[in-house]
């Protein structure tokens, strides 16, 4: 029988998924795991909220978006990569995003998603598209037109989006082979 190998990629989004599910039937994770500003993370040391902040989502719509969006790029950057180096660029963007998320914070702003590491994805993906000569523009507009409705929609965290794709960008470049 063959075995079934699990990507990295579903493993999260079932992680993410079944979190949402059970915040739904007990709550209290959004308490818990909801990126503060800095000086509240500073102030409690509760510094697993960067990554926590992933697992809690503003409503099933919030949620869906960002699974989806994490199945469409996540699937093309493991295959590019491989399972332990997309790992490394999911969690660099994740942290990176909410770093300057939680930096740029004002006092009494909280975020919520996975969509700092979503972003991050996009700039691998787009890094290793101009690596080998493939049209990177509609990743381009997909990001600009995120990037527009953070600022235009209200609750919409842009820096964790820029965070994430600075982060994912990075990670990749520096993991791509040289040639």
């Amino acid at each position: 029988m063959a075995s079934l190998k699990r990507s990295a990629t579903t493993s999260i989004i079932t992680i993410i998924a079944a979190a949402y599910l059970y915040d739904l039937v007990f709550g209290g994770l959004e308490n818990r795991f909801a990126l503060p500003n800095i000086d509240y993370l500073t102030s409690t040391s509760e510094w697993y909220r960067l990554v926590t902040v992933a697992l809690v989502h503003g409503g099933i719509f919030h949620l869906a978006f960002n699974l989806y969006a994490l199945f469409a790029l996540g699937n093309p950057v493991e295959s590019a990569f491989g399972k332990s180096r997309f790992l490394i660029i999911f969690f660099v963007s994740l942290i990176s995003g909410s770093l300057l998320s939680t930096y740029l914070a004002t006092p009494y702003q909280y975020s919520v998603g996975v969509s700092g590491a979503v972003f991050g994805l996009f700039g691998a993906f787009a890094v290793v598209s101009k690596r080998y000569g493939l049209e990177i523009k509609s990743i381009a507009v997909i990001v600009g037109i995120n990037f527009a409705m953070g600022f235009l929609i209200g609750g919409v965290d842009w820096r964790a989006h820029l965070g994430g794709l600075i982060g994912g960008s990075i990670a990749a470049a520096a993991m791509l082979p040289k040639r």
